[in-house]
């Protein structure tokens, strides 16, 4: 089942190309803390109405109920960062999700903990992190950027041979602050009571109320509320993370920082849907980037930086091209023209191809293009990745196993995470563990409207002007093209010289997961060092 919401959104969210299909999930054995328990149902999967299904289904929920009141699993260790030998402690565990009315307990949330021995908890910042999809778990930010412990890949991000494993972090966070890496409902080992209550949890707002929620516990249970506090997300976990800054500021619980790594907060600005020319005008930028970096451009753009042939690139894409789209019919021959032959410039694409798209190219058609003459398909998530594309198709389509961007890195962590959780942690769970899909239903998204948490971010912003925004971008994105996010953070209704204090970006020549590459994930730690010592110890200017 794919997760798009009918009728309008499904083409909206299509051309963030954020989203997995999942499927239904079968009944997993499985315990934690050491113990075991029937609690591995997966919440998307279909009910038993016999009397035998739901007195399954009831102890199903009791074992689920269980594992999340149960205390959480310590271990200790010690990593080495940035020259300091640091000792902490792992606490592996669930909280649990409550209804509002009845205080019943409806789901459990799992999460890794990763606390500093010795620290001042009222002092020490802590962080909290995830991944998006939706229906993704946090293995990537756990176990490939922030987490004392990361995948072994190449030195560019590609997988070694198998088997897969892990080593010392020496880029982990933990240096400067306290992580607490969450898994929402339907991810990873959390998991509904039963599939019906799950939809409480699957949706734009369903989600940030819910991960809200557990972060609210958190703070609360562990006596955390005095710590300076710190969001972080990826992909649609920087949805997820803009919304939460909304929710939590009218909770009355102040952000000191939120860090965005490859953001969608307006689903429009890269929607690549029909009457929706923005979504095309903002993805020329990662189309140049991506045909520079294959070698595909004219001599003239060749021959220049990324940076210079980007900039080229971003403004075209604002200035001629936006007019010429704009125009529609309207444009002369002669107009038509021009715009088509500076598409195929920036692009590396046939002009009959251009022109057969009614020059509006869409991702799948410039992945499967781009590269056709060597019967490869280019990576969505990191358009640096190929993967051989064994037919050549008719045009916009080609052969092949998928993203190759996705296929590579997904097959590294899957096994290192079940290996490292049981070893490592000594959390011993044999539910299977939702890396993308498989646990939830389908998600829901506001009906005829473009998802966006740009509210909530303004609302954050305007309750508390202290707090700092990072945003990482990856000229290779293609799952959320950086010149989208740049449109829709200089459309933000923020006062001015908050904006221009409080929020920075940074631009990586990296992919969706810049991490990945050893050279940007050491940038990309330099800039969350300041990041961190600026909203922590200075304080932003007041409007």
């Amino acid at each position: 089942m794919s997760l798009l919401p009918p009728l309008l959104p499904s083409a909206l969210v299509a051309g963030c190309a954020l989203l997995f299909a999942v499927a239904p999930a079968a009944a997993q054995r499985g315990g934690g803390g050491g113990g075991r328990a029937d609690a591995g149902q997966g919440t998307g999967a279909p009910t038993d109405s016999s009397a035998a299904g739901r007195s399954s289904a009831a102890a199903r929920g009791r074992a689920i109920a269980a594992l999340a009141e149960s205390a959480p699993v310590p271990t200790h260790h010690t990593v080495n960062v940035r020259g300091q030998s640091i000792a902490y402690t792992a606490y592996a565990g669930m909280l649990p999700m409550r209804n509002e009315q009845t205080d019943a307990v409806e789901g459990g949330m799992y999460y890794v903990a990763y606390l500093k021995d010795g620290a001042d908890p009222g002092k020490r910042p802590i962080t909290f992190t995830f991944n998006g999809g939706p229906g993704s778990a946090t293995v990537w930010l756990h176990l490939g950027a922030f987490g004392p412990k990361h995948v072994k890949l190449l030195s560019d991000g590609s997988a070694p041979p198998p088997p897969y494993t892990f080593d010392d972090n020496p880029y982990t966070l933990l240096d400067q602050t306290d992580l607490v890496f969450l898994d929402p409902i339907g991810t990873g080992y959390s998991r509904a009571t039963t599939p019906e209550i799950g939809q409480k949890f699957w949706g734009l707002d369903e989600d940030i109320r819910s991960v809200g929620e557990f972060i609210r516990l958190y703070l609360t249970r562990f006596d955390r509320m005095g710590s300076p506090k710190f969001l972080a997300g990826e992909s649609y976990g920087t949805t997820r993370a803009a919304g939460l800054s909304g929710w939590l500021a009218d909770q009355g619980i102040a952000l000191n920082g939120v860090v965005l790594l490859s953001t969608v907060l307006d689903f429009q600005a890269s929607s690549q849907a029909r009457g929706n020319d923005l979504g095309y005008v903002n993805f020329i930028p990662t189309y140049a980037a991506t045909a520079w970096y294959h070698k595909k451009l004219p001599a003239d753009l060749q021959n220049l930086s990324i940076e210079q042939v980007t900039a080229q690139a971003e403004k075209w894409a604002m200035n001629d091209y936006a007019n010429a789209l704009m125009k529609g019919s309207r444009l002369t021959a002669a107009e038509r023209k021009a715009t088509g032959d500076q598409l195929a410039r920036f692009t590396a694409l046939a002009a009959d191809v251009i022109e057969q798209n009614d020059l509006r190219v869409s991702l799948g058609t410039f992945d499967a293009e781009l590269l056709r003459d060597r019967h490869e398909t280019v990576g969505r998530l990191d358009g640096r990745f190929t993967g051989f594309a064994p037919t050549a198709g008719g045009r916009g389509g080609a052969g092949g196993v998928g993203d190759p961007s996705e296929v590579s890195i997904r097959n590294t962590f899957t096994p290192v995470l079940t290996d490292y959780n049981r070893r490592e942690l000594n959390y011993k769970n044999e539910d299977v563990y939702y890396i993308l899909g498989g646990g939830i239903g389908r998600w829901n998204y506001p009906q005829n409207q473009y998802a966006t948490v740009s509210p909530n971010l303004e609302r954050a912003f305007a309750k508390n002007p202290y707090m700092r925004l990072f945003v990482a971008e990856g000229y290779y994105d293609a799952a959320t093209p950086y010149f989208a996010v740049e449109h829709t953070l200089s459309h933000l209704s923020v006062d001015p010289k908050v904006a221009k204090n409080n929020i920075t970006t940074s631009r990586f020549t990296a992919g969706h997961m810049m991490y990945i590459d050893e050279t940007s994930m050491k940038k990309l730690r330099g800039d969350l060092s300041k990041f961190y010592d600026s909203a922590v110890t200075q304080q932003a200017i007041m409007p």
